[in-house]
């Protein structure tokens, strides 16, 4: 039972960790992008 806990936790704090990395990308593609849009002053 133990072991199965342990796994379970150790997949979860690899899923916690993803989502972080996924989230931190989007923010900072959002970022640049507003970034880039105001230096073209709003041209795509």
């Amino acid at each position: 039972m133990v072991v199965v806990f342990n796994e379970f936790l150790s997949y979860l704090l690899l899923f916690v960790i993803m989502v972080a990395i996924a989230v931190a990308g989007f923010f900072v593609g959002k970022k640049l992008r507003q970034n880039k849009n105001a230096k073209n002053g709003g041209e795509n």
